[in-house]
């Protein structure tokens, strides 16, 4: 095999054959590197793109990037359809086949343990977001402009309305009383999502609680409370979804998401 060496993870040796048309990052099938009681999923790629320089400069093309994680996470995917991978992170690139069992040589005792520990487990994600609402505007009495002539007399914009005294008093009392309600959203939302992942943990032999996602960044509507993942056995699987099924019409106004089940990136100590 010539050009560089891709790896996209690391595993214990494993029978079942990935898909026969599985391609991966520049297009080229993944192969199996096998080192002791190591293998390493590796894919050739061209120096035009993956040496230092070019990577470097790819890194900052959002296309790119975007078409190499894709291609990167379907390999993923396929092993976690037959085995436990350990998921390096993007773009871990060695010289050639050598520098790839170095890296395993070096690393060996490590990788073994995690992978003893993710054997047999998969990661879920859930989230919980709270929807975004509907801003109650004010009505065109509230205003205080009738836009001119009205259809009973000859008021003007500038013109005193009746009830004008009060209106600033009314302002500061709904204005009050939206956050009352907006606390007290919150605080039902955040109740709901501690009790859920209180709920899930019991199926989970580990659990991370990521930083809630930037709506701005991420596109998903609402604010997210949640942003949590799951180390769960495949055998508890089925009940850990159904778990989630179950609750997401609890709470009116808030939004479950359930994805996966993924390889191990949460729990394998890389930098996925």
């Amino acid at each position: 095999m010539s050009g560089l060496r891709y790896v996209y993870a690391v595993c214990r040796p494993f029978g079942t054959p990935l898909p026969a048309q599985l391609t991966g990052v520049a297009g080229a099938p993944p192969k199996q590197l096998v080192h002791g009681d190591l293998v390493a999923v590796v894919g050739q790629v061209p120096e035009g793109d993956f040496a230092e320089g070019p990577l470097r400069a790819h890194l900052e093309d959002l296309d790119w990037l975007g078409a190499t994680a894709r291609a990167h996470q379907n390999v993923i995917d396929a092993l976690t359809v037959v085995t436990s991978p350990l998921p390096l992170r993007l773009a871990t690139v060695f010289l050639d086949d050598s520098g790839v069992r170095s890296m395993m040589e070096e690393r060996e005792e490590t990788f073994l343990r995690t992978l003893d520990r993710l054997d047999g487990r998969v990661e879920w994600g859930v989230k919980v977001y709270s929807e975004p609402t509907e801003p109650s505007g004010e009505t065109s009495g509230e205003s205080g402009v009738s836009g001119g002539l009205g259809d009973t007399g000859t008021r003007t914009a500038s013109s005193p309305s009746p009830g004008r005294a009060g209106s600033g008093r009314d302002y500061l009392r709904q204005r009050r009383n939206q956050r009352k309600e907006s606390e007290e959203k919150w605080e039902r939302a955040e109740e709901f999502s501690r009790r859920l992942h209180e709920s899930l943990s019991g199926y989970a032999e580990d659990t991370r609680i990521h930083a809630p996602q930037n709506s701005a960044i991420s596109r998903a509507p609402g604010r997210n409370i949640l942003n949590a993942a799951y180390l769960v056995p495949r055998t508890e699987s089925e009940a850990f979804v159904e778990l989630v099924d179950r609750t997401k019409d609890d709470a009116p106004g808030l939004r479950v998401e359930l994805t996966g089940p993924w390889a191990c990136y949460s729990f394998s100590g890389e930098d996925a």
